[in-house]
């Protein structure tokens, strides 16, 4: 899937030259958290958002630092926090650095851009105009709208074969690892070093095509075998 198939092509944008004040309204009555800034053309040019519009000099709510901190904060930082408490337009407010995507840019790369930004959105143009906008809950509702079929159950033994493969080459894989699988349910034994190992060993296992359960057994090892109490023979009785 690409952005083209998931992204919002309806967007609300706001001019650069609106009024901070005119573009928190907008925000308000389309309950969106940012707007894409464009031009006359169509062109994206910025994106304001609720973080831009938070620290205004009217709500006294203008970042403050101590005269020391001051002295160590770089006249760019402190200039771009000044126009951002007292700017009355978008384009004295507004984000110029921009993270955005081509609509046949593939959506793993979305989800990354998002995830390494650590943003909501992504804009999506095309020449340099904006043509929509990729959420975070687009990514969700492509989720949720897949339509997930599964392979025919085959022989427990070609089962058991594709699950052995899935876990071969993988770094956390289980040691004394073993899997039986009888009717598709797959039995899944072993020893991990970490719960998120044994989670992740569960998962793969699941998503094998003809798999239709999985009982996890695995151990996970502690952290130190000295912190496990030792079983003697004596100790059934």
């Amino acid at each position: 899937m690409k952005a083209a198939d998931i992204m919002t092509t309806k967007v609300v944008t706001v001019a650069a030259d609106a009024t901070a004040q005119e573009a928190a309204a907008q925000m308000l009555r389309h309950r969106v958290s940012a707007l894409p800034v464009v031009d006359q053309l169509g062109k994206l040019i910025g994106i304001v958002s609720e973080g831009d519009l938070m620290r205004r000099g009217e709500l006294g709510t203008e970042r403050e630092r101590s005269w020391w901190l001051e002295l160590l904060t770089s006249n760019r930082t402190l200039a771009t926090d000044y126009a951002k408490a007292h700017g009355r337009k978008v384009s004295e407010v507004m984000s110029r650095k921009l993270i955005a995507a081509k609509p046949e840019t593939p959506i793993n790369d979305i989800a990354l851009l998002l995830e390494q930004h650590a943003i909501k959105r992504v804009p999506i143009v095309d020449n340099g105009k904006l043509v929509g906008i990729v959420a975070r809950a687009n990514l969700v509702q492509a989720l949720a709208g897949l339509n997930v079929t599964r392979k025919q159950a085959g022989k427990d033994s070609e089962i058991r074969e594709e699950v052995l493969a899935r876990l071969s080459g993988a770094p956390w894989r289980p040691w004394l690892l073993n899997v039986t699988v009888h009717d598709g349910v797959a039995e899944l034994w072993g020893i991990a070093n970490s719960g998120d190992e044994k989670t992740a060993a569960g998962v793969a296992v699941e998503n094998a095509p003809a798999v239709v359960k999985v009982n996890n057994h695995i151990i996970v090892r502690p952290h130190s075998w000295s912190e496990a109490k030792p079983y003697f023979a004596e100790d059934a009785e």
